[in-house]
């Protein structure tokens, strides 16, 4: 036997193993309490899971997961995205729950498994097929279902007669037909790889290989179609068939709150789970960890690239011609809300440097304590330097106001803030004045801030403006302002750059 093998069939020893676990049968059941509780499953999948699936059910089934297996019955044509982020179970629920469902009811009969090449698809297809061979539940209520014969890894047929095969991507379709049986659920699982995301072309293959040549291989009444995949990056297969059929149902879960952290799996993660997922030193940071886990892909730049942000070590902060920190304000503070964004910028000798940033989707009471706390600290550490808040007139200055005071009272400290009328230009042509900047390499970022959740979110959103941009726009506004108040301040040519805090009051200065 070869290497491969041995290894292929101690994976699905273990698959055995673990199908076994799912409990023992009660010997004193009655027949009619066995019919009761098989009805009872065909109507609620929930109750299913936790009868035939308690292995799988390490945490009560979600409201999402109950919501797409309804979705998949009700509809038998349907076309389903299950775009839900990473942890949220969505190979176990299309690959084993639903299919294991819907074959109960009738309602399946030949199953396809799709992702990158056919060894994967038969991987796949492995987790149900050791669920009819060893499950003692099943086996007590549908009977023995694995037999001789047509029984292994990528292609097997129950003794009922139902049909599970695995296909890898691109692969010739014309072999799925067995005798009169065609495809009625066909899932594709984890297609998009890291290759494919750099490859549009390869893309755009797949995308008409699953229109002209899987989907048609189903012509019965019953041809659902399944995609799971959370969406990590920003054009995939998945987005791109999305675009092409909009009537195609899109079911898109993240997997937490960004503002609160509350999962949205409560029953299984607890409230600071993925908090601690986001830490850039102990977790995976939060751009990751919203592109695997939000279905919120970083993007890459087309205007503003990564190769021109710049990392440096600061000057001592006594040394700046002047400092600016330029709060973009945000009202709403929920997960779909803006971001309110704070960038603290100063100017020596031509340079432009961002000292500290605030970059959430929070209360504005949240961002103004955030600059009272760095008042406080630079009070302590450099009591000669001045920071010179500013902020755009908003139609709800009062509440603006009020806000400010409180956190001022709270915190014990003047801030030195003031708002003034924003300028008329449209958005998107102010920040793109900072392209010059980035191109002549003028602007550092501190690189103490290289780990920072908050400069990293800002930058993503930098990265994210081009023409017809939809991303949010907070951050590169608020870095753009200040950039706007310091020039005037630059004191490029002129001298050491080691002026005073708040002496150079040029003449043209927009305060």
């Amino acid at each position: 036997m070869k290497r491969e093998d041995k290894i292929a069939l101690e994976r699905y020893k273990k698959r055995l193993e673990f199908a076994r676990s799912a409990g023992q049968i009660n010997p004193y059941e009655t027949k009619d309490e066995q019919k009761a509780r098989i009805e009872r499953a065909k109507r609620d999948p929930e109750y299913l899971v936790q009868e035939y699936f308690p292995h799988y059910a390490t945490a009560a089934c979600a409201d999402f997961q109950i919501e797409s297996a309804m979705l998949t019955l009700k509809n038998p044509t349907i076309k389903l995205f299950d775009q839900w982020g990473r942890g949220l179970a969505k190979s176990v629920w299309d690959d084993i729950i639903k299919p294991f469902w819907l074959w109960i009811q009738n309602e399946a009969h030949y199953m396809v498994v799709v992702t990158v090449n056919k060894d994967r698809a038969a991987e796949l297809a492995e987790d149900l097929r050791a669920e009819f061979e060893a499950n003692p539940k099943i086996i007590h209520d549908f009977g023995e279902q694995s037999k001789s014969g047509q029984w292994e890894k990528g292609f097997y047929i129950t003794k009922d007669g139902f049909i599970v095969k695995g296909l890898g991507a691109g692969q010739s379709v014309r072999g799925l037909r067995v005798k009169s049986r065609r495809p009625d659920y066909i899932v594709v699982d984890d297609l998009e790889t890291k290759e494919t995301v750099k490859n549009p072309a390869r893309q755009d293959e797949y995308v008409k290989w699953i229109e002209r040549d899987l989907i048609p291989t189903m012509d019965g009444k019953i041809r659902r179609f399944l995609y799971a995949n959370n969406r990590f990056a920003p054009v995939m297969i998945q987005t791109k068939l999305q675009e092409k059929h909009p009537k195609w149902k899109v079911l898109q879960v993240n997997a937490y709150d960004p503002v609160t952290y509350k999962p949205t799996w409560w029953q299984k993660y607890d409230d600071d789970y993925y908090r601690e997922l986001e830490d850039p030193d102990e977790g995976i940071g939060i751009l990751a960890a919203q592109a695997e886990y939000n279905n919120k892909p970083h993007v890459e730049g087309t205007i503003f690239k990564q190769e021109n942000v710049q990392w440096g070590k600061m000057p001592k902060i006594n040394h700046f011609n002047i400092i600016f920190g330029f709060w973009d304000i945000a009202y709403a503070g929920t997960k779909t809300s803006d971001y309110n964004a704070i960038v603290l910028q100063g100017v020596i000798n031509g340079d432009y440097w961002i000292i500290d940033n605030f970059c959430k989707q929070s209360k504005m009471a949240e961002a103004v304590a955030y600059m009272c706390n760095i008042t406080k600290d630079w009070l302590k550490r450099a009591p000669t330097v001045t920071i010179h808040w500013r902020y755009e007139a908003q139609f709800w200055n009062d509440e603006v106001e009020r806000i400010i005071q409180e956190g001022q009272k709270l915190y014990n400290v003047k801030l030195n803030i003031s708002r003034f009328d924003g300028p008329k230009t449209k958005k998107y042509d102010r920040i793109l004045r900072l392209h010059p900047y980035y191109q002549s390499g003028r602007i550092y970022y501190s690189d103490k801030l290289k780990s920072n959740n908050d400069t990293q979110t800002g930058i993503a959103q930098l990265m994210g403006i081009e023409p017809g941009y939809k991303t949010h726009d907070d951050w590169p506004d608020a870095h753009q302002q200040g950039i706007a108040l310091l020039e005037p301040y630059n004191g490029k040519g002129k001298g050491n750059g080691k002026m005073k805090q708040g002496r150079m009051k040029p003449k043209h200065a927009r305060i």
